[in-house]
């Protein structure tokens, strides 16, 4: 899961790139950057680390232009090596191109083998450098054409962002894993994936870009096309970024991420209800659901355990070793609270089991009497090759154990699950979304090598 930012028509397009890479910070933590364009030139900031240590007044300083793109970065094909920090910047022509890259792609390897065969060098491991030299490939005398041409011959989950022939532009997979949003500010056109960056930036958000869609912007001209049958393709929208990975201030796919999170927990209380004296949830994403459960089955909802803000997201370190000790310096459970208290804990999933084993732990300690445990989604069973790093079936607790099993691991005195046809029940898009991760039933053919590092070894 990635971040993507774009601007045009911006005489600070750089700084406000940033902006919108800090409303986004949640979706990636090892990489940001940025490359700006100022008519003539690229510029280009880009390291591994957080965006607000990546990028100071000096180096800001630095990203000229009324142009820009921008991207944070979580790993989910190469490995965390400099040379796979987004944006991808090439030099073909006498042009300089940019990307920025969202997604998976499921025919990497097919497209990687043709074209290394026609001659193409690849410089970094991801799938997201195939972009790179198809557009270099391709004839480009039109630029709706030499895009379309381009676009049709990637399958899977993408939603970019790309400065090319002073243009900027943006596109989405004809199913629509990933979101991208369309903001206005001022005379220009912005860019991201989620609209919760615009409201940093003090711009308007203007819509979403549809599934297929692709965005030609040049200077405050904006013009739409889209793929080839992209209109009447079965629409995939990726659930996990209602149910986890958008900010709550978010509005993707048609809906309110925070009014989303708050009805599958209402949902879930209809299907799992407990007997308790209060219902916690495990932040942030568990207490938008914990309230729901709570005002559904009007029980009180306590917050009752503690975030430190300056921890990044527990679920997309790269090791079990950071994961077990972040959740511990992250999450502290308020003692007097919760001391002799039977207690409803919402998380919104289980992935390996270890961390959510992890957080009971640190409630029991603190004095617990009983804890029923509730997750406001189905077991995940399958592995995501659209760009989230599910791992393994090997790893993914519900993959291997029954329910009454998965509770033994994490010791809890109940445990249930959101049903599937719960879950998409309070959904607005409700046959539009891709829940592979659940069912193992994927919306596209699945690549033969689906390793992380596949373009590595």
């Amino acid at each position: 899961m990635c971040g993507i930012v774009g601007l045009s028509h911006h005489k600070e397009a750089g700084k406000i790139a940033f902006l919108g890479l800090y409303a986004l910070q949640h979706r990636g933590e090892e990489a940001a950057g940025i490359v700006s364009y100022d008519g003539q030139q690229m510029h280009v900031v880009k390291k591994d680390g957080l965006a607000v240590d990546n990028f100071d007044e000096e180096n800001i300083s630095r990203l000229k232009g009324h142009m820009a793109i921008a991207h944070t970065r979580y790993s989910t094909t190469g490995s965390s090596q400099s040379k796979n920090i987004q944006p991808l910047v090439v030099n073909h022509r006498k042009k300089t191109m940019a990307l920025a890259h969202n997604g998976n792609l499921v025919n990497t390897e097919e497209l990687c083998t043709k074209l290394e065969g026609e001659g193409s060098i690849f410089q970094t491991s991801m799938d997201s450098e195939v972009f790179m030299h198809l557009l270099a490939k391709t004839p480009n005398g039109n630029m709706a054409e030499w895009l379309t041409k381009v676009f049709v011959q990637v399958k899977g989950a993408y939603s970019v962002v790309m400065l090319l022939n002073d243009c900027l532009v943006g596109a989405r997979d004809p199913q629509g894993f990933r979101p991208l949003c369309l903001g206005k500010l001022g005379d220009g056109y912005i860019l991201a994936s989620e609209s919760c960056a615009f409201d940093l930036m003090n711009a308007e958000f203007v819509r979403e870009i549809d599934p297929g869609e692709i965005v030609i912007i040049k200077g405050n001209k904006l013009e739409s096309i889209y793929l080839p049958g992209s209109r009447e393709a079965q629409k995939a929208f990726c659930i996990f970024e209602n149910i986890y990975f958008a900010r709550p201030d978010s509005t993707i796919f048609g809906d309110n991420i925070y009014q989303v999170r708050k009805r599958l927990g209402a949902r879930l209380a209809i299907e799992h209800p407990a007997s308790a004296d209060f219902v916690l949830g495990i932040p942030d994403s568990g207490n938008y659901a914990a309230l729901g459960y709570a005002q559904q089955l009007n029980m009180p909802f306590e917050q009752g355990i503690i975030r430190n803000h300056y921890i990044g997201r527990t679920f997309i370190q790269p090791t079990q070793f950071l994961r077990e000790f972040r959740v511990r310096v992250k999450l502290n459970p308020i003692r007097d609270l919760i001391k002799g208290k039977r207690v409803v804990v919402i998380e919104d999933s289980i992935v390996r089991g270890t961390t959510s084993r992890s957080r009971i732990e640190g409630i029991r300690e603190a004095g617990a009497k009983e804890i029923h445990m509730r997750i406001s989604c189905p077991p995940i069973k399958s592995p995501c090759f659209y760009g989230i790093d599910f791992p393994s079936t090997g790893e993914l607790i519900a993959h291997n154990k029954t329910i009454a099993q998965i509770a033994d691991f994490i010791k809890v005195d109940s445990l249930g699950f959101l049903s599937l046809g719960g879950m998409l029940s309070v959904m607005k898009e409700k046959g539009n979304f891709c829940s592979a991760c659940f069912t193992g039933q994927y919306p596209t053919d699945i690549p033969k090598n689906t390793d992380k590092l596949k373009l590595e070894k």
